[in-house]
């Protein structure tokens, strides 16, 4: 099989990539490599599949129509739409740049989609969507009430999926992530700061009283559930949720970083962050049902092998301040 996959050099997309690849899938990435957090770290991610007959990197913006068609051929059996400006705190300021890239940018994939006759679009989106819902689990058919300009952007690309399968008979799945983490995770990420900060014994930022809690996904058991989504045929549209159903507080989740690094952290206290939502938690009984999905990673876990990593990766380059 032949798969596009955008985004691909980023965290959730080089581990898509290695394990289409370890499969004997031929693979075409497009990623133009944003400076949100240092490219470098991307080209790291990416250095080894280079090495791949089956593999092709394409460096094109996915707002760039005419070089979209220029640099791909359209003969692939699915696509997965990971590209996208991401975090809910630099959407604040740049809310233009979060429209024009996740919206538009998904536009113009679909409609390559709709020219070459793709079997299955997956789509990435987030699970900021719920925003401010209280009600907990969250279920796909649970009220949505976004708080944030990218969680706007990522319900506007759910909503072209129903369009595009109605109109043209693309199958889309939007997968909701919830709070990925693991290997390669953006540095920008609270995980991937906190573990960095405490290593290098410096405070780290700690927001609001420490009551907000996160369902935290590892990358493992993220990856299984958007594989399932590639090869899943159905129904013409779906929205599904890929969390772990083990929320956990942020003062939980720092003391369990202090136990996987082996050093206590030190707080630096500060207000709560407009466009954070307080919980978030996933009912995945839809993504058990329909792709057979079973995340097995506790977080105790998943927080040692990414410590382990962490320690490991010096190679890699420290984080740059986020470009916005």
């Amino acid at each position: 099989m032949r798969y596009l996959v955008t985004g691909g050099a980023g965290f959730i997309g080089s581990h898509l990539v290695d394990r289409l690849i370890g499969e004997g899938h031929e693979v075409v990435v497009l990623d133009n490599f944003d400076p949100f957090y240092d490219p470098e770290i991307k080209e790291a991610n990416v250095a080894a599949h280079q090495e791949q007959p089956r593999f092709r990197l394409v460096r094109v913006d996915l707002r760039d129509e005419e070089a979209l068609g220029a640099s791909l051929d359209g003969n692939y059996d699915a696509i997965v739409h990971l590209a996208a400006c991401a975090g809910v705190r630099p959407s604040i300021e740049n809310p233009a740049k979060y429209q024009d890239v996740n919206v538009r940018g998904t536009q113009n994939l679909l409609e390559l989609a709709r020219k070459w006759g793709v079997e299955q679009f997956v789509f990435a989106s987030s699970s900021s969507v719920y925003g401010t819902n209280p009600n907990v689990p969250w279920r796909e058919d649970e009220p949505l009430v976004p708080i944030s300009p990218y969680a706007s952007t990522k319900l506007s690309c759910e909503f072209m999926g129903p369009v595009y399968s109605h109109l043209y008979g693309i199958p889309f799945i939007g997968l909701r992530f919830f709070t990925v983490y693991g290997p390669r995770q953006r540095p920008d990420l609270a995980i991937h700061k906190f573990a960095r900060r405490i290593l290098a014994g410096e405070t780290i930022p700690f927001f609001g009283n420490g009551e907000t809690s996160r369902d935290y996904t590892y990358i493992d058991d993220i990856i299984a559930g958007v594989r399932a989504a590639i090869d899943y045929r159905a129904t013409p549209y779906e929205v599904i949720n890929l969390g772990n159903d083990q929320p956990v507080t942020l003062s939980g989740l720092v003391a369990l970083i202090s136990q996987a690094v082996g050093r206590e952290a030190v707080l630096e206290r500060l207000p709560d962050q407009p466009g954070d939502v307080p919980h978030t938690r996933a009912d995945i009984s839809k993504a058990r049902r329909l792709l057979g999905y079973q995340p097995e990673t506790p977080l105790p876990d998943g927080l040692g092998k990414f410590v382990a990593w962490l320690r490991e990766c010096g190679s890699v380059p420290a984080p740059r301040q986020a470009a916005h």
